[in-house]
């Protein structure tokens, strides 16, 4: 039997994909929305594997894997994450996770990663590769469109593209927040990755344009 442990803060995703996962005979022990939950998770059912989302309001899911590893040695980690940079798969490797799959690989090649790391191997599933088109320009993007990309964001990517629309910068973002310059990167980088641009202004010229953010967050 191979039981699980569900670390993801999208509550939707991790309800379906915990349906998924049943439906394909994997026993979910516990699903959690934040890192410290994660860890407790894991420290308490010890599961053959746990899958890990990147971004937590609590923390770097990256920086979490050893002490998971710590809290249950049985416990592959499998890191599964919609994060476009490449090198987060390396870093996730290096800190000991036996697997890393983009969210856009789908249900089949994420099962077939949790069999085939259970089986030893270790298994990384990257994004295809595209060309570069070139952002659109603002007034070029449907508004129905960026609403739907928008309701992608979790509570704490909308707080940060509001402070972006007010220009803060990364390292004032952490200091407002209290947390590393890293977490409010992967933060941002979310927020990119989600809405479809590739810099901060795009992100907050959008945001302005369509109304995403109502006023900053206290």
């Amino acid at each position: 039997m191979i039981d699980v442990v569900v670390g993801d803060d999208h509550a939707v995703f991790v309800d379906a994909l915990s349906t998924v996962l049943g439906q394909r005979r994997l026993v979910v022990r516990a699903v959690a929305h934040r890192a410290s939950d994660v860890l407790a998770a894991v420290a308490r059912h010890s599961p053959t594997i746990c899958l890990l989302d990147r971004t937590f309001d609590d923390g770097d899911g990256i920086e979490l894997i050893p002490d998971l590893l710590a809290a249950s040695p049985r416990t592959r980690v499998v890191v599964v994450t919609a994060d476009p940079d490449r090198g987060v798969a390396t870093r996730a490797l290096a800190r000991g996770a036996k697997g890393f799959v983009h969210k856009t690989r789908g249900v089949t090649a994420l099962v077939d990663t949790i069999h085939r790391v259970v089986d030893g191997a270790t298994v990384v599933e990257l994004p295809p590769r595209r060309p570069d088109p070139g952002p659109p320009a603002p007034d070029a993007v449907d508004p129905a469109v960026v609403e739907r990309l928008a309701s992608y964001l979790t509570r704490r990517e909308r707080q940060c593209l509001a402070l972006m629309v007010d220009g803060r910068s990364t390292t004032e973002i952490a200091a407002e927040w209290g947390v590393s310059v890293t977490t409010v990167r992967t933060h941002v980088q979310a927020v990119l990755t989600k809405l479809g641009v590739h810099t901060r202004l795009e992100a907050a010229t959008l945001a302005a344009r369509h109304d995403l953010v109502a006023t900053s967050p206290a």
